[in-house]
Formats: structure tokens, sequence, C-alpha cells
């Protein structure tokens, strides 16, 4: 019996030690990728609409610490889990286009933040 209060008094102290800090899932940001213009003459009756877009990104806290990473869909859409407080959003760029502005931004408990990013493609 005393082995067992020992046993189950150190995992509780143990318990109490660690820092895990779980992301919380009712709040993040989540939103829309679009990049334009798609065409490099627009005409009058011809589709130049801007268009849905996969890109990668980077979550930075308010001191320019990465906090993760992630990737928007095929349709441009993305929904990311993250705890309250500001962050920035960072475009992960490969070239000088097509190009996009980082964004502050604040996330609310139990709110996910929206986000539309816009890409220039360059086209012009």
């Amino acid at each position: 019996m005393i082995k067992r209060l020992f046993f189950l008094s150190i995992l509780i102290f143990l318990a109490g030690c660690t820092t895990f800090s779980p992301t919380a899932v009712d709040s993040g940001i989540e939103g829309q990728v679009r990049i334009g213009p798609t065409c490099p003459v627009v005409r009058v009756g011809m589709d130049c609409a801007d268009k849905p877009f996969q890109a990668d990104f980077i979550v930075q806290n308010k001191n320019g610490r990465e906090i993760l990473r992630f990737s928007s869909d095929a349709q441009g859409l993305f929904k990311v889990p993250l705890d309250p407080g500001d962050y920035n959003l960072h475009p992960v760029l490969t070239g000088v286009m097509p190009h996009a502005a980082d964004q502050p931004f604040s996330v609310i408990s139990g709110q996910f933040t929206h986000l539309d990013v816009q890409f220039d493609s360059g086209i012009r």
C-alpha cells in the first residue's frame, strides 16, 4: 500500500512538471488564398477573375519566432487551430512572383479569425 501511494505521488509530481500545452481546437485562423490577375489582357466577355491558389505559409508569434507551417489546399482554403494571441502570417515565397505580403492577425478564444490572402501573379 505504501509503495502504491509513493508511486502515485511520483506520478502526480511528474504530471505537474510537464510543459505540454496542446493547441486550442476552438480557435485559430481560416480563409482562402487567391491569385490574380490571371490574364495578360482583359477584354469584354473574358473570364479573368482571380483564382484559388495553393500556397505555403509560416505562422510567427509577435517576436517573429516560427510557430507552425501549413499549406492551403487546391481550392486555396485553409483552417488552422491556434491558441489565442497575436501572430503574423508569412507567405513562403520561392521567387519574386507570385508575391503576397505578410499579414498580422489576432486570434480570440473560441473564434476562428478569417483571413483572405491575395497573391499578385505578376501578369500585366
